[in-house]
């Protein structure tokens, strides 16, 4: 007996399908993209477990791969601001949730999360990063088991069966504690080819395979040839008439980082001869003036804060710009230097100090003097010490994706970052 046909409305747009058919489904085939993290078409009843799929149907906020379509519905996908600002925290909480560091992970331009992340737009979390200690497994016979990177959405539990159908994977305890556990025994019998198929299907790097999960060069990357934005062309620089108006001027400094980003600023190459006729670097390493002579227009901040000079720095540049802006991880969240956050300061310095060259007689010595800048407790994020404008994620940024923030910011100039120029790592 054939299905019979549903009459719906997508974000104001007629559809007609089969019934049966849930909203992802239905939205797929018209060409209107609904983002998810768990849902796989294969799998009935579908999981349901990430519910970055969430639409209004009818006015109620549902998970669109769990929910049937039925005659009469409306559905809005992308058409509420709202709904749109939902999603996206959604996914900046499993961010600050799950320590996604891009930077370091190998599955970094292959990840789902990641790749969720550019297509909404996340440039930073608006929750503070919670840097959870959680186990790496290295039991297992073949894998490793990251649970710092693990969403919870039930892929792998569903998914990776032996040949004799017992399942490897399976949650563990409840609410905030739950946590995806691995069976040894059955671990062991996966193939080679079972296991890649569980690295494979988990859409972050939650799951490693020894020796077949090496990082791959940019341009040859799942993510690196997404969908781009419709570049809008920025008029030519020399367009712009300097003698006009004052040039405007530009700081910049560098906190708890690796100078990565100012490397980045300067690859603009022969661009940076023609930027320079519109503005003029005041404070900055780029200029060695060691003090602001003039308040600046813009100012740049790369690196985090981990000691109580970066926290001076960044307030003496937040009362000196006009508009302050983070280029680079570490100033977003904090970065590879943010990683030592898992551990107590007390037990970092002892694992960096214990076993140094100026110790004596077997004795620790930690370096103090009043002189020296007071190690804080953690390393902050800029916008946890002062007010930041705008945010330029990368590690570094593309030079390109910097300049055109700083053009936009001084001279109101529309527009487009491309896929190209926006990243994560």
């Amino acid at each position: 007996m054939s299905k019979k046909n549903v009459h719906l409305t997508i974000d104001g747009r007629p559809v007609v399908a089969e019934e049966g058919q849930n909203i992802v489904q239905v939205a797929k085939a018209n060409g209107i993209f609904i983002p998810s993290l768990c849902y796989y078409e294969h799998i009935t009843p579908p999981l349901g477990s990430c519910r970055v799929c969430t639409v209004l149907a009818n006015g109620k906020s549902v998970a669109a791969c769990t929910t049937r379509i039925r005659e009469g519905m409306d559905v809005i996908v992308n058409t509420s601001e709202e709904l749109n600002d939902w999603r996206k925290a959604v996914v900046e909480m499993m961010y600050a949730e799950g320590n996604h560091f891009c930077p370091s992970c190998e599955k970094s331009g292959d990840c789902d999360l990641q790749g969720l992340g550019y297509r909404l737009g996340i440039t930073a979390s608006r929750f503070p990063h919670l840097f959870v200690d959680r186990i790496v497994d290295y039991n297992p016979k073949r894998m490793v088991i990251e649970h710092n990177r693990c969403i919870r959405c039930r892929r792998c539990v569903e998914e990776v069966l032996t040949n004799d159908g017992m399942r490897v994977f399976s949650f563990h305890h409840r609410g905030n504690t739950t946590e995806v556990a691995i069976d040894y025994d059955q671990e062991a019998k996966l193939s080679q080819e079972q296991a890649l198929h569980a690295m494979h299907i988990c859409p972050v790097g939650a799951i490693l395979v020894r020796g077949k999960s090496l990082a791959r060069p940019r341009g040859e990357r799942k993510y690196d040839r997404d969908e781009a934005a419709a570049e809008i062309p920025l008029p030519a620089i020399r367009a712009l008439k300097p003698n006009l108006r004052r040039k405007k001027v530009v700081a910049t400094t560098s906190l708890a980082g690796c100078f990565g980003c100012h490397m980045s600023m300067l690859d603009i190459d022969l661009e940076l001869i023609d930027l320079i006729d519109l503005i003029e670097f005041n404070k900055s390493p780029l200029t060695d003036i060691k003090h602001f002579t003039r308040r600046a227009d813009v100012g740049i901040i790369e690196g985090g804060c981990c000691n109580s000079e970066n926290v001076e720095v960044l307030r003496y540049f937040r009362e000196n710009c006009d508009v302050l802006i983070a280029v680079g991880e570490c100033a977003i969240w904090g970065g590879l230097p943010a990683m030592r956050n898992f551990i107590p300061l007390k037990e970092c310095l002892v694992e960096a100090y214990s076993s140094a060259t100026n110790n004596t007689e077997d004795k620790l010595v930690i370096p103090y003097h009043p002189d020296l800048p007071e190690i804080l407790d953690r390393v902050y994020a800029c916008n946890e010490v002062v007010k930041i404008d705008h945010f330029v994620p990368g590690c570094p940024p593309d030079a390109s994706h910097i300049w055109k923030v700083v053009k936009n910011v001084l001279f109101g100039e529309k527009f487009a970052i491309t896929h190209g120029e926006f990243k994560y790592d």
